[in-house]
């Protein structure tokens, strides 16, 4: 009788160490707006290109995944970049990507909620998330400095028609500038 307790002990200890395991496990895998989805390096190239990337840019991207847009700004066009993500396996990938590229010292990522991010310092964004997500961070987007460039990937941002749109690799991608406030 005595051995069969300990059983039981052991057993509803183990289940309890499970229960918790899942919901230590929930409470650290974030809930996701926008599905990762990797950016494919020549679409990469073509937002930048669209950016009109110069000398003292700043740029964010929003939503930053592997940090692969980040690294190339930093890497082949020598711009400060910030990439925000709210997954924190994502911004751990990033920071290796960026450690391998050799660009730790232009580069930054932040795990982050969008919509609780300050962009203000930013002079370019670059994004690649959903037509919900594009529309909500619209009006924060808008409160820009003007001239502010921000380039997005596949979605647009409703009747805020783009200044320019190109085709690249099959991606169609949009560009805007923050308008100047009246």
């Amino acid at each position: 009788m005595k051995a069969v307790k300990v059983l039981l002990s052991l057993f509803v200890i183990a289940v309890a160490a499970g229960n918790s395991a899942t919901a230590q496990q929930t409470r650290e895998k974030p809930q996701l707006d926008v599905p990762y989805v990797p950016t494919k390096p020549q679409v990469v190239e073509g937002m930048l290109k669209l950016a009109n990337l110069k000398k003292g840019d700043v740029l964010y991207d929003l939503g930053c995944g592997d940090g692969r847009i980040v690294v190339a700004a930093a890497k082949n066009y020598g711009v400060t970049a910030i990439g925000y993500d709210i997954d924190p396996e994502r911004i751990a990938e990033a920071n290796a990507n960026a450690k391998s590229a050799g660009v730790t010292d232009k580069v930054k990522f932040v795990n982050a909620n969008l919509f609780e991010t300050d962009l203000s310092k930013a002079t370019v964004i670059t994004m690649y998330l959903l037509p919900t997500v594009n529309m909500e961070l619209r009006p924060k987007i808008l409160k820009l400095k003007p001239g502010t460039r921000i380039v997005s990937h596949a979605f647009d941002m409703g009747d805020w028609k783009p200044e320019k749109t190109e085709m690249v690799d099959g991606a169609t991608l949009y560009f805007w500038t923050v308008p100047n406030r009246k």
